[in-house]
This record gives C-alpha cells, structure tokens and sequence, in this order.
C-alpha cells in the first residue's frame, strides 16, 4: 500500500509529527479475500427509508437515503411478550463484516428470546445518501458534511422506533451492543436515546482519548508493552530494525535487498510504505492478541504476538534481523500460506472504510499517536497543526478538536456519568492499545467497568469457542448477568405502570 493511500486512511485518525512512521486506526485495510461473508447466518437484509440530515430544517434536509439493516427473528420470543432487542450500533464500514464478527450477540440471544438486529452507518458500506452514488455522496466537504456520529445516533434512533412500531413491539427494551467505534457510538446512544435503549455494552470503546484528556502516548506504549511482555529481545529487534531499515534503504541497491528479504511485489517499493506496513502488523496484532484464532483483520493463529515474538527468537534465522522480521510478519500478513509477495501498492477498500478519514478530521480528532524513547516505533510526538494542514488540503475542512467532549462528554467521567448516566457496560482488554482511552473503573453501581488483564480489542463480542479461556468466560457470563438485570428490571418497572 503506498504512503499516500496510509496518510490518507491512518493519518487522520491520529497524525503525528513529521518523524512519525507509526499511524493507529481502528479497523485495518484488508485484500479482498479476507472480506467476511454473513451466509451462515440466517439474516434478512433490509432498508430503511432514512432522512438525511436530523438537525436542519432546510429543504436538502429533507432528502432521503436507503439505510442498511440486518434482522435476525430465530430467536425472538415475540411482540406479545415483550421480548428483547438486541441492536448492533454499526461502526464505519460494511455491517456484513461487523455482524459477522459479533457472535457473542448470537451466542446469548436464545437465552434472551432476542431479536437481533445490526444497523449500518450512513455513508458506509450500502448505506450511501445522495441516490447511493458514492462519487456524489464523497465529491466534497458540502456532501460528506452529513457524516457524523450525531446523525449516526439520530439514524440509529429513528430507525429503531420505527422498526419496533411497524413489529408492534413499541413494549420491548432494546439493549444496544458495539465494538470500538461501534462500542463509543453504543455508550454514547444509551446517554442521549435512554427513552430508546435500556442499556448499553459498549467494548473497547475509547471514548477518552480525546482533549488531553490520556497522554498521546499511551496507545503506542500499550503496543510496547504486549510484545516486551513476550520477549525483551523480540522488542529490542523490532526497536532496533528501523533505523536498519533506513540504513539499507539509502544504500546503493538497498531498496532491492529489502524488497527482496521482505517478499515484496516488484510493482512498487518506498522506505516510508514499507515502514508502515510493517508498522501496521504490530500495532494490529497487538490489538487482535486473542486467546484463540481469529479473522477479523487478518487469519491469525491464537495470541499472535507471542507467534510473532517466537519467529523473530528463533535462532534458526541466525543473525539476519530483516530474515526475523519477514518471519514476523508472515504471521500478520500470511498466516494462510497463500501469498506469494505483498503489495505496498494495494489500494482496495473491501470493506468500505475509506469515509473514516472525514471523521478524522472533523470531530474524532484522537492524538494517539505520541512515541516516547522507550517506544517500540520510533520517538515522535503528536501535532495538531498538522493534522489541520492534512485535513485543509484533502478536504477543506478544519477540524474541531473539542466537540465530542462537548457533545458527549469525556473530562471527570466518573464524576459526570454518575449524576446521569446508568445502564452501561464497558469492556477493556488491557493488551488492546485502545484500552488505554476507554473506562477502566465503576462509574456506579450501573455502570460498570470490566477490565481484562489478557483481554485483546472487543474480544468479548467474538464468538465463544470451548477453547476460551476462564476469564474469557467469566467475563460474558458477567455481562449477561448484568444485562439479564436491566431486562427484568425493565419488565418489573413495566408491570408497575
């Protein structure tokens, strides 16, 4: 993939300085035979006739676009009695692929006699305004102005009241789910939509990592962290390599040794391209540790940071680093032994990712990106005034740093939520570098924090498998406890009336 398409997609989320090679985001940029497919689930793929804009009464307003939804009735106990709904708050991309990687959702929902449902956000995936024409709906900042979380919420909002009046389940709680941004935008709908929902989980949701409010460092320090927990060597070799890299690179012929050790395509080689491919296996390994294999991001074996740091230990390699690290990120990037070299060239966008970089500029402006010297990445810190001169040239749009903290709030969050928040659940795995901007202790007796030591990103909302680990299945089983509490409190209040 070339460092134009990575400044594009991963540098709005959290530019740093100018030394920066190191640039997080939440999802990663997949080819196009990792995309998911939802076939072996029984949904029903609907539209939703959705206004455009929910905070103007001017007429463009009133413009309409077709909102994607996705209904599963298997296990719903019905209208009659009030049985549950249980809503995915879709995150920035394909709901397909979200739905896909949700199971936990599906795991307890025949315990719940749950209907199942997961909305897609407007301007992703199929859910695209201006006559779903993307050319049009992304042309400029007087179009993609309608891209926001605000709207998300109002879609969302508007959606599920309609859906439960035209099922006649006007009775039934609705309980919404989400994962990282999905899970921000689930918090954040329990806090403004509570008539609409009873109660929220919200996963790996770093709703904090805004406005000074966590150290710019704290993300990349987590990274650190997980792999120094499996090796000091395996951190030192992968401190250490870019600046051999860079070495290499400016060597007479050195770009053809690194494509060489690194299995790259012939199409295309640049030191800054390969520098964040690499950068971006660390920094999504790191966030997909999970205890047991996955494919959300990429086919990964069970807790691939220790793989990762087992291939560059192993001393059959001898003391060839660059011959350490292609085993490394053949975890990452060829687990399946299909690939043949890797294309820094790779543009394509399966799962429809791309608009996340308006939103990184506008409002969710997360200065995550800071390296300190003992950072696995190269030291750089995080600049703002870079990120605005991006955000002017790409789109014309100045970003507006303070706004989710002012719309949603953020600073002295126990102290806030606990006069007018309740109902919420926030999960954080401490191996996930997002965890580091999400809700780590109780707000109150309502709204509880569950925090997992060995916990990777969202991996509580994954499919449960018999080879989980105990304290991944405790913490589900905490999690329907709790949300078990909010539904039979919700029908003891109902009972009342």
């Amino acid at each position: 993939m070339e460092v134009a398409f990575l400044l594009l997609l991963f540098s709005l989320f959290s530019l740093s300085s100018s030394e920066a090679k190191v640039i997080p985001r939440f999802p990663s940029k997949l080819s196009a035979s990792d995309s998911a497919n939802t076939n072996h689930q029984p949904f029903k793929t609907k539209y939703f006739t959705q206004i455009l804009d929910h905070f103007n009464f001017n007429p463009q307003s009133y413009q309409t676009f077709q909102q994607k939804y996705l209904i599963n009735d298997s296990f719903w106990g019905g209208a009659t009695n009030n049985s549950p709904i249980f809503v995915y708050t879709g995150n920035e991309g394909d709901i397909n692929w979200f739905a896909q990687n949700t199971g936990f959702m599906f795991d307890i929902a025949p315990h719940f006699k749950a209907l199942l449902v997961f909305l897609e956000h407007g301007f992703y995936g199929k859910s695209i305004p201006f006559g779903g024409d993307k050319k049009i709906a992304y042309s400029n900042s007087s179009t993609l102005g309608y891209l926001s979380s605000t709207q998300a919420l109002a879609d969302y909002a508007t959606l599920i009241i309609d859906l439960k009046k035209n099922l006649s389940a006007t009775e039934s709680p609705v309980v919404v789910f989400g994962g990282s941004y999905g899970g921000m935008l689930a918090a954040w709908f329990r806090l403004k939509y509570p008539h609409v929902a009873i109660g929220a989980l919200a996963s790996s949701a770093p709703i904090l990592s805004f406005e000074n409010i966590i150290s710019p460092y704290s993300f990349n320090r987590i990274i650190t962290r997980d792999f120094r927990s499996e090796s000091e060597n395996c951190y030192k070799v992968i401190k250490g390599s870019w600046q051999k890299i860079e070495e290499k690179a400016r060597q007479h012929g050195g770009l053809e040794e690194l494509r060489k050790s690194f299995r790259i395509c012939k199409n295309y080689i640049n030191v800054d391209a390969l520098e964040s491919w690499l950068s971006t296996a660390y920094i999504y390994t790191a966030m997909t540790d999970y205890p047991t294999p996955s494919n959300f991001l990429s086919p990964l074996p069970a807790y691939p940071v220790k793989q990762m740091c087992k291939a560059i230990d192993d001393r059959t390699a001898g003391n060839d680093m660059f011959a350490k690290l292609y085993g490394a990120l053949n975890i990452y990037y060829n687990y399946s032994g299909s690939s043949t070299c890797f294309n820094l060239d790779d543009d394509s966008d399966p799962h429809g990712l791309g608009e996340w970089s308006w939103q990184t500029c506008t409002e969710m402006i997360m200065p995550v990106s800071g390296n300190d010297k003992e950072s696995i990445f190269p030291a750089s810190q995080w600049n703002y005034n870079d990120m605005v001169s991006l955000c002017n040239s790409l789109f014309g749009a100045h970003p507006r740093p303070n706004w989710i903290t002012t719309q949603f709030g953020g600073h002295s969050i126990e102290r806030v939520l606990k006069r007018f928040g309740s109902n919420i659940i926030f999960f954080n795995g401490l191996r996930d570098p997002w965890s580091g901007g999400g809700v780590l202790k109780n707000v109150s007796n309502t709204i509880i924090a569950i925090v997992a030591e060995e916990g990777a990103h969202h991996v509580d909302l994954r499919f449960s498998t018999s080879e989980d680990p105990k304290w991944l299945q405790d913490v589900r089983k905490t999690e329907v406890n709790i949300i078990a509490n909010w539904i039979s409190q919700y029908y003891y209040d109902l009972a009342l009336l």
